[in-house]
């Protein structure tokens, strides 16, 4: 099996070959990220073109071709050039509206830290029948060890774990979001999660763990055995606030506590956090833009549910981040049917060419210098 997962593309498809379909062009990485990162190279070019190859302003590209593998060397990379990279705003393109037919902005992102639980009792596989009720099975005790961190419904158990506080204004910018309802959207569970909040708070606002591989014995041909290992891979997917960095010596303690000194914690690094204030001045200078773009609102969301390396931005090289998704949460990304909506590329377009064109207007020089000597990226 490949990368491209060929095998398991729907309808002839190839991750290979652009192909469009009912409004959809199909293809490995059309959402993630090519399409979008062409997006707005049309539109730079078209701007460029339409001003005699003048912006009115200087601009910078990166391209970071590893996002997918955890980016490495793209924080230190930022560090060592952090003179070159100066600037006054970040604006990249990246993950998914909140719906198909909600164009948004966002402005940072959850981060993840990920680690290992393991349980090796060093026995063996050994016979069910002949050891079972004197040796130990890996399986049932890691079982309850991960029920100690989230219960059955997906609510965290463990302090360590939980988000900090919801800043007010940000809870109101993302309550009553939508999400979930479209036709290729998994089924949303209304029981799930940290009570007391909205479907939206949950997804932008709050910590979640997921346990995202578990494995112990064989399920394919399963034998009368007890098995010698048992691990699990979980993910914690956190908002700006949390002391992730502190994980790993908290979980320790956590297990300890409850007997379960025996189980290995091995820590697969993670990413920080972001968040810019949704009232800096940059946030309103590209929602105007693109409110008068499309001629209707924009969704202001605060930071992505999901993780990409914004800290690298936005903390290491202090910059201002906007992003504009041009995708949607069910494009398929990293799976077989990977694609892009024609609508959404064509609402990206005239987003992204406003913007560059705006941004060499002599009034928006002024509006935003004056703005922003005494705006500051807040928390």
């Amino acid at each position: 099996m490949t990368e491209g997962q060929e095998e398991l593309w729907p309808d002839n498809l190839s991750p290979w070959e652009l192909t469009p379909r009912n409004g959809r062009w199909y293809g490995r990485g059309t959402a993630d990220n090519k399409g979008q990162h062409s997006i707005n190279l049309t539109a730079l070019a078209a701007v460029l073109k339409a001003r005699d190859g003048k912006l009115g302003y200087n601009i910078k590209i990166l391209f970071e071709m590893s996002e997918e593998v955890g980016s490495p060397g793209l924080e230190e990379t930022c560090r060592l050039y952090a003179d070159e990279l100066k600037a006054d705003l970040f604006l990249a393109s990246d993950g998914p509206r909140i719906r198909h037919d909600l164009p948004t902005i966002f402005l940072g992102s959850r981060g993840v830290c990920q680690f290992r639980l393991i349980l090796n009792t060093g026995n063996g596989v050994r016979h069910s029948g002949n050891w079972g009720g004197i040796i130990t099975n890996p399986a049932i005790v890691l079982s309850h060890a991960l029920a100690t961190l989230v219960s059955s419904s997906g609510e965290l158990q463990a302090d360590f774990l939980k988000a900090p506080a919801l800043p007010q204004h940000v809870s109101m910018l993302i309550r009553d979001l939508p999400v979930g309802g479209e036709t290729f959207d998994p089924e949303l569970n209304p029981n799930w999660g940290q009570p007391g909040l909205t479907i939206a708070e949950r997804l932008y606002g709050n910590n979640t763990l997921e346990i995202v591989g578990l494995s112990s014995g064989r399920t394919d041909k399963p034998v009368g055995a007890i098995p010698e290992k048992a691990e699990a891979i979980c993910q914690l997917r956190f908002v700006r606030g949390t002391d992730w960095k502190s994980v790993e010596t908290k979980l320790r303690e956590h297990l300890d506590d409850r007997g379960f000194e025996a189980i290995e914690i091995k820590s697969e690094g993670g990413y920080d956090a972001t968040r810019l204030d949704p009232t800096h001045p940059w946030v309103g200078f590209v929602e105007q833009s693109a409110q008068r773009s499309l001629e209707q609102p924009i969704s202001v969301l605060p930071n992505l549910g999901g993780t990409i390396p914004n800290h690298c931005f936005a903390d290491v090289l202090g910059l201002p981040t906007v992003w504009l998704p041009h995708s949607y949460p069910s494009c398929d990304q990293h799976a077989p049917g990977e694609h892009l909506l024609e609508e959404v590329v064509s609402q990206g377009l005239k987003i992204a060419t406003g913007i560059f064109w705006d941004l060499g207007e002599p009034s928006a020089h002024t509006q935003l210098t004056h703005s922003t000597q005494s705006a500051s990226s807040k928390p």
